[in-house]
């Protein structure tokens, strides 16, 4: 109906600005819709932080390991991020957002390098591609103006990881260690092998904060937030396991309805749920995960350095 309006405001025929007007009326009029509203998928929205290299250089120093000092190399694994340089990334106006288990941590700018520090366990990696006239929009819910990547991967304790992004080309050989199905091992964004990384990566150098359109979150370690999420996501697994066994125990016979006088109660089981049992467990390791890092906080804190 937008569409029909403008042609008559303006011609008898679209051309193809025209459209890409209304889309983007569109997608702002979604977008300015489900910020009113509760309960809207998540909005991914990289404004102030959605800078190629055309508009942010990437200055930063040269591209040098981390040092196994400056990381728990025992209990962690060291990931790095690289984009060779073409002239495509260099002349980009807009760059793809990094983000790891559905959280946003950089731009990877053509030319540049960044690293994350992760706590082992299955990550979810993810590259979206925002629209410089929305100011960053990249999406709502699972719908995505571009989402070029979208995969899990396996991180293990003392590891060291490579991850090349380029629009343009290739890697110069597949990372063996993949299966040959594995998503990082075709498009944008691949897993390579350090022999392969190291090919490229050292030409390129460390991404770094710029306001205000190139504000990033890393480098950092994001281990808390890796195992908060692991938490998080395996609390809604109990969570949508427990409605199972509460559907079957209701078609078993082994349910109590609710008493009169609570009308707008569902009623109970009368048999043991396990998924119960489960989030008991689980709450407890939240709970002694949260202490252990309250002790460590404490520990920092040393009663003779009062700053």
């Amino acid at each position: 109906m937008v569409a029909a309006d403008f042609t008559r405001a303006g011609s008898t025929t679209t051309t193809p600005s025209s459209r890409r007007i209304v889309s983007v009326l569109r997608i702002t009029t979604l977008v300015l819709a489900c910020s009113l509203l509760s309960g809207c998928p998540t909005i991914y929205l990289a404004f102030e932080k959605h800078a190629g290299t055309f508009l942010v250089a990437v200055d930063g120093p040269q591209f040098v390991h981390i040092p196994d000092t400056d990381w728990d190399s025992r209990k962690n694994a060291m990931v790095y991020f690289y984009r060779p340089a073409s002239r495509w990334s260099l002349e980009e106006i807009d760059a793809p957002s990094i983000f790891i288990d559905d959280r946003r941590y950089f731009s990877m700018r053509g030319s540049g390098f960044t690293w994350l520090e992760m706590a082992p366990g299955v990550r979810r990696v993810t590259v979206r591609r925002p629209i410089g006239l929305l100011l960053g929009f990249e999406g709502i819910g699972d719908f995505a103006l571009s989402k070029p990547v979208d995969a899990e991967f396996e991180v293990e304790a003392g590891k060291v990881y490579y991850f090349r992004y380029s629009e343009i080309d290739k890697p110069s050989k597949r990372n063996p260690d993949l299966p040959p199905d594995s998503l990082l091992g075709e498009g944008d964004l691949q897993l390579v092998s350090g022999e392969v990384a190291f090919e490229e990566i050292v030409d390129t150098r460390l991404i770094t904060n710029k306001p205000p359109l190139g504000k990033i979150d890393a480098p950092r370690s994001i281990v808390q937030l890796n195992i908060q999420d692991s938490f998080a996501k395996e609390r809604q697994q109990l969570m949508a396991q427990r409605e199972e066994e509460l559907e079957e125990l209701k078609a078993e016979g082994h349910w109590r309805p609710a008493p009169w006088y609570k009308p707008f109660a569902a009623g109970s089981p009368t048999k043991r749920v396990e998924a119960d049992k489960a989030l008991r467990k689980l709450d407890k390791e939240v709970a002694e995960y949260e202490r252990s890092l309250a002790a460590s906080e404490k520990d920092d804190k040393k009663w003779y350095w009062p700053f």
